[in-house]
């Protein structure tokens, strides 16, 4: 494969992992304009790095840098670890405030080595936030606390007059009305999902389909690649699919490491999604992707990556008629890269060229010698298929590479009824916004 984007001793090795990790049939043809990786090194060709990026304040006079003839502002800032956005029809923008979780050990350990004690881990704001835009164009006219006492939650949606937030432990429904300035109640919890243990991904992020019949909720793995056993693994790696009332569940996809994003292409009903692949294979493994998601199909974790390359640590508890049903992935986006936010362009205030095409937010890198991701990648998309490789679009994330200091580390991308675009910027506490210069 091209190359991507750009344990000394093993407590730490071990504990890198913990704390870092994150709609047709089952057969598929490959379209003429998907780009697939044409090859991969071996395993272990390159030996796994530990390189934790440094986290430093953004200057007040310095933005991330979008392409000639876009402007970059703050939308918001002081937010406690933004991740993800999500505006509704009314144009009410929401912004899930939520961290990974350290204790004992783990937040001992994140507490002495340096890097990682300047990303904040170890504690969670659990709250959603809310923007009132009432004129809908793109700047809020106020902003509060709109749910409150949650447990890492992400994805969010409003459906059938209910305001619905994925936390990590499952899928919540509450009453909802859009003059609503906040929620109070508990809510209902209609599906129970996995958490705790090593759950190093502990995002739960969830999406409908246009009629409104059916939530989509991805869950990633609880490990890096089964190092726990497959029955520690029950109901993750996973698409689940249930009925608005959280009834009727059934695995819509699955061997699929971290999914995250979750978006349907416009003007179709393909279901796509970014997954964050495995790691500890070397610098150039496993490339992150960018995939359409088939009903009933079969992804590779553990077994396999990339199609049917075989993953070596799989050798005690080989699955051979998995491997050879693992699908190729539409696009690479680099491996370590994170990627976790995906936003299709469905609206026209941006050029042509970005129209219906998909833009990535990519977390970054910690299992690579070289710094990778840390930016927002768009992939162009023609008939509701991916017409290019990657390119970059919102960079500038990385201040110094050689000394692997970062100002940020983008996350979730929404797409906003102007046509602007948000990305969470989580270690920084800013949410960003992209618009056209006028």
């Amino acid at each position: 494969m091209t190359k991507s984007f750009l344990p000394s001793f093993k407590y730490f090795a071990v504990l890198s992992i913990i704390i870092f990790a994150s709609c047709n049939s089952a057969s598929k043809t490959p379209t003429p304009t998907s780009y697939q990786a044409d090859s991969l090194p071996a395993p272990n060709e390159t030996k796994s790095t530990t390189l934790f990026s440094k986290v430093i304040k953004w200057p007040k006079d310095k933005t991330p840098v979008a392409p000639v003839g876009f402007i970059v502002k703050r939308f918001a800032d002081g937010l406690d670890h933004p991740r993800w956005i999500y505006q509704a029809a009314n144009g009410d923008i929401f912004v899930a405030e939520s961290n990974t979780i350290l204790s004992g050990i783990k937040k001992l350990g994140a507490s002495i080595h340096p890097k990682i004690r300047t990303h904040g881990y170890g504690e969670s704001a659990n709250r959603i936030t809310i923007f009132k835009d009432n004129n809908q164009d793109g700047i809020y006219e106020s902003r509060s606390a709109f749910l409150e006492g949650l447990n890492q939650p992400l994805g969010m949606l409003v459906l059938n007059n209910y305001f619905y937030v994925a936390n990590t432990d499952g899928l919540v429904q509450y009453p909802y009305t859009s003059v609503a300035p906040h929620i109070s109640g508990a809510g209902k919890k209609i599906v129970s999902l996995p958490a705790g243990g090593y759950n190093n991904h502990w995002t739960r992020n969830i999406i409908a389909n246009k009629q409104g019949t059916k939530i989509y909720i991805s869950v990633g793995s609880g490990s890096n690649n089964a190092e726990h056993g497959m029955e520690n693994e029950v109901r993750r790696a996973n698409i689940l699919e249930v009925n608005p009332d959280g009834s009727g569940e059934r695995i819509y996809a699955s061997g699929l490491r971290n999914p995250v994003g979750m978006a349907w292409a416009p003007g179709t009903e393909t279901l796509w999604t970014a997954v964050n692949e495995r790691d500890n294979l070397g610098d150039e493994l496993v490339p992150d992707y960018l995939t359409s998601v088939q009903s009933n199909g079969f992804y590779g974790w553990p077994y396999a990556y990339f199609g049917t390359h075989e993953d070596p640590r799989m050798k005690e508890q080989p699955r051979p008629d998995l491997v050879a049903k693992s699908i190729v992935p539409d696009v690479s986006l680099g491996s370590h890269t994170a990627s976790l936010g995906l936003a299709f362009y469905d609206k026209t205030a941006f050029p042509s060229q970005y129209h219906n095409g998909a833009f990535i937010g990519q977390h970054g890198s910690w299992n690579r010698s070289s710094l990778s991701g840390y930016k927002v990648a768009f992939v162009p998309f023609k008939d509701g298929w991916p017409a290019g490789k990657p390119i970059d679009f919102l960079t500038g994330f990385i201040k110094d590479l050689n000394a692997t200091q970062v100002y940020g580390r983008p996350v979730g991308v929404t797409v906003l009824l102007d046509g602007s675009m948000l990305v969470a910027d989580d270690v920084s506490g800013i949410v960003w916004q992209v618009s056209v210069k006028k």
